[in-house]
């Protein structure tokens, strides 16, 4: 059986920068991070609204060994302390726009004075403001700007190639922006290895990248012509490199979203045998957008079967605003609706999402 975790980082020991996002859907990628990566060694995370927590009993209850510090100081001496001394500064924040702010912007130049190498997801590049460059040449530290894309000349289009892909694909889809998907697809993708499955994922965002997702693109940083081409080889080359029986793709925003609407290259382009819909029951309304109604659950099935040509096999829970019993009402609300296995994998773990999975890779074999 495969191994999910490497033993040791493969980049480094990283703080993470979450200044008062943590407790918000603008601190994503942080919360990430927090849950899992096969990157870096997650040293803290800077957020001085929640000082003296532990992040990971802070969102799921269950602590990590990552404390909420107030500042970098706070935050490099916490390392040390722990026999973990940071290399890496990570921004956590995913503000809307990707856009770096004044004070992101002082963050990062703080951390490069104290020689930490910065990592960056966001669309505002730090390689292209000359003050943080030169003072990172100055401090022989490294920037790394996630979604910066390759060369329009190393991009491809779609081929057709993603027909010679003998694994099993599935793709976790949302009905909303920031509810889950990136979670429960490596969630997925550690149960399948579990299991006895070997799995790969391809991200499509930065934090998937971060997290260490091997295979990948950088869906909302690509020119639109080549979207659909880069995720098919992103596909192909997780398939040809790694020979995995099963392939998860991670989603991006949703299809029914008015300001990221995501979902339908992956639907056309990765061509997944299965979608998992991720859902958060106490939603209302988009993400960011008072005013704008969340779809129906029902509704967006029907859009992604429409479109795919494939079935929705299983609805995952973000359990946003809602306690235990809250979730299994919900849960079962969904399974009574859907005829869906409805299951929470940050509560109860993804062994009932893994077994719909496989029965299903059972049917497509057959």
């Amino acid at each position: 059986m495969t191994d999910p975790m490497p033993k040791v980082p493969i980049d480094g020991n990283a703080i993470v920068y979450c200044e008062g996002a943590f407790d918000s859907t603008y601190g994503k990628t942080a919360h990430g991070l927090v849950r899992h990566t096969r990157r870096y060694c997650v040293t803290g995370v800077i957020d001085s609204a929640l000082v003296g927590r532990d992040a990971g009993e802070f969102l799921d209850g269950r602590p990590a060994g990552i404390p909420l510090l107030p500042d970098l100081p706070s935050a490099m001496e916490s390392a040390e302390r722990a026999g973990t001394p940071a290399s890496h500064f990570v921004i956590g924040i995913a503000p809307d726009g990707g856009r770096l702010s004044s004070p992101i912007r002082d963050a990062v130049l703080e951390a490069v004075r104290a020689g930490l190498a910065v990592d960056s997801g966001l669309h505002d590049f730090l390689s292209e403001d000359s003050e943080i460059v030169a003072l990172a040449e100055r401090h022989g530290v490294a920037l790394r700007d996630v979604r910066r894309t390759p060369p329009r000349g190393q991009l491809h289009a779609f081929t057709g190639k993603i027909e010679e892909v003998g694994a099993y694909r599935v793709a976790v889809l949302g009905t909303d922006s920031a509810i889950g998907k990136r979670t429960t697809a490596w969630k997925l993708v550690d149960g399948l290895e579990a299991a006895g499955v070997r799995a790969e994922m391809v991200g499509t965002g930065q934090t998937a990248w971060m997290q260490g997702a091997r295979f990948g693109v950088l869906l909302d940083s690509l020119v639109n012509d080549f979207v659909a081409g880069e995720i098919e080889h992103a596909v192909w080359t997780a398939w040809r490199e790694a020979g995995p029986e099963a392939i998860v793709l991670e989603g991006q925003g949703s299809l029914m979203n008015p300001a990221y609407p995501g979902g339908f290259e992956i639907l056309a382009a990765g061509r997944p045998h299965a979608v998992v819909l991720q859902h958060a029951p106490a939603r209302r309304e988009y993400d960011g957008f008072p005013g704008y109604a969340l779809h129906p659950l029902g509704t967006q099935i029907q859009a992604i079967e429409l479109l795919s040509n494939r079935p929705v096999i299983a609805v995952t829970i973000n359990h946003e605003r809602l306690d235990r019993d809250g979730v299994a009402r919900a849960a079962a609300q969904i399974e009574r609706e859907t005829g869906l296995p409805a299951v929470d994998v940050l509560l109860e773990g993804a062994n009932r999402l893994v077994q719909a999975i496989r029965r299903h890779m059972g049917e497509v074999a057959r």
